[in-house]
């Protein structure tokens, strides 16, 4: 019996060899794993970071614990998922087989209205940062040759965007393990520069200056530097073993929320959270008291490898959730064709199209305006994630509970648990006017989809009865 049981093993092997001959190259789990801390360590945490300090204080440390144990939660979901039943389709798929077509259409196209957003917000952020250098050149110009770059990275294909995305990880996580380690030499005196006077902790001041209200109200920040975790379970279909999504997974959230929560700490044991303000970087404000040369140039170009890598990983993630919808009918069918080297070319032209337009309105829209969109862009995000944990809990229920695939832990509990805190992250939005509008924005284009969807399916069906 053994024997016949390891040939027939051996036989799956060799026709799944075969079966992957001619494919596309696939990624190993610790190419994931930074593709997954490229496309969550954006700009967003090294400039956007300075808003959540001065909302909620010192109290955002905490805060960065909360997001990471709710990120922690929704990864766990999302690999117990792709791994029992791996899908291309990740989390839409998922949400499909548990609630219905409708779910899987408005879970899908709720993250690429967002992606396609965040995305156009990353390339303005990239055009004004490089307009530090080069303020006489008009910013559409630097805008439009970013997302050029960023197209031509996709268009290389899976293995060759690997290891852009790899590269630019390794850049972003080496600069905040070295802004850790500069502030431990500082703490046990290893260091001691002269003239500089670190005044963070020296200056007594409460734990919640701003209240629960304040940090209420910052979590949704934070929950925006954890956006991304969805590329790990969407780029998990190119990952050669899928067993290994728990692996990359859990290795890259441990990473992330160490060197967040350490790097904020050690900001706030440099200057005073009174100094912060959201105008400027607070890794900038901290090292500036230092008077290294160049400060603002070297973290200027850290900042642009951060919003580039993150806006190439959303190009990537909604590219594939574009061919997901058009495999299931909820996208016209011929996008979802992909090239020898794994990229969907005309899901991709489709993509940059409504690119080029969310473009062509950040210039045309008041700023006030687009930044309300930005905003639901990030809240529509955020809310998927209720979408993937709501999955897992209905998914779970009448399953093997013995399988020896991974399995999240403290369920239910733990989705349950991880379905609160986002809910209660986005209303804190509502406390302030432009998360609130945001938010509002937000619940408005989710209604949209759900509306489109029942139109959509009115039509089939008269279609399929014709």
């Amino acid at each position: 019996m053994d024997n016949d049981h390891a040939f027939h093993q051996a036989v799956l092997h060799k026709k799944t060899e075969n079966l992957e001959k001619g494919k596309p190259p696939k990624l190993a789990w610790w190419q994931l794993s930074l593709i997954g801390i490229g496309s969550i360590i954006g700009a967003g945490f090294f400039l956007g970071t300075g808003l959540s300090i001065k909302t909620a204080g010192p109290a955002i440390v905490l805060n960065y614990l909360i997001g990471g144990i709710t990120a922690f939660f929704v990864f766990s979901a999302l690999a117990e998922m792709t791994v029992a039943d791996p899908e291309p389709g990740s989390f839409r798929t998922y949400a499909k087989k548990a609630f219905g077509n409708s779910m899987g259409f408005v879970s899908g196209w709720m993250y690429w209205l967002s992606g396609v957003f965040i995305m156009s917000s990353e390339a303005v952020a990239l055009g004004t940062f490089t307009r530090y250098w080069f303020p006489h050149i008009a910013l559409w110009i630097f805008t439009v040759a970013y997302a050029g770059i960023a197209f031509g990275i996709i268009l290389l294909g899976v293995k060759n965007f690997g290891k852009i995305e790899s590269t630019f990880a390794i850049v972003k996580f080496s600069t905040l393990v070295i802004f850790v380690f500069f502030g431990l030499f500082l703490l046990f005196n290893f260091i001691s520069p002269q003239s500089v006077s670190l005044k963070g902790f020296s200056d007594f001041h409460p734990f919640l200056p701003t209240g629960i209200k304040g940090m209420w109200s910052a979590l949704i920040f934070v929950f925006f530097s954890f956006g991304g975790i969805e590329i790990i379970g969407i780029a998990s279909s190119e990952l050669k073993n899928k067993d290994e999504v728990p692996k990359a997974g859990i290795g890259m959230l441990i990473a992330l929320v160490a060197v967040y929560i350490l790097s904020i700490f050690f900001v706030l044991f440099m200057v005073s959270w009174t100094a912060i303000n959201e105008s400027k970087s607070p890794f900038v404000t901290a090292l500036s008291i230092f008077h290294f040369p160049y400060i603002g140039s070297i973290f200027n170009i850290i900042i642009i490898s951060a919003a580039f890598s993150t806006m190439v990983g959303s190009l990537f993630s909604v590219t594939n959730i574009m061919v997901s919808l058009a495999e299931d009918g909820d996208a016209p069918k011929a996008i979802a064709k992909k090239g020898k080297r794994g990229t969907a070319f005309k899901a991709l032209f489709l993509t940059g199209f409504a690119l080029a337009a969310s473009l062509s309105l950040s210039f045309i829209l008041p700023g006030k305006i687009y930044e309300y969109i930005t905003t639901a862009a990030g809240v529509m995000m955020i809310l998927n994630w209720t979408t993937i944990l709501s999955s897992q809990i209905k998914l779970r229920k009448g399953k093997n509970q013995n399988s020896e695939h991974f399995k999240m832990f403290g369920y239910p509990f733990t989705s349950y648990i991880g379905i609160v805190i986002i809910l209660l992250g986005v209303s804190g939005g509502l406390l302030r006017a432009t998360q609130r509008m945001g938010v509002f924005i937000s619940l408005g284009l989710i209604a949209l989809i759900f509306l489109s969807y029942f139109f959509i399916a009115k039509r089939r069906g008269f279609s399929e009865k014709k």
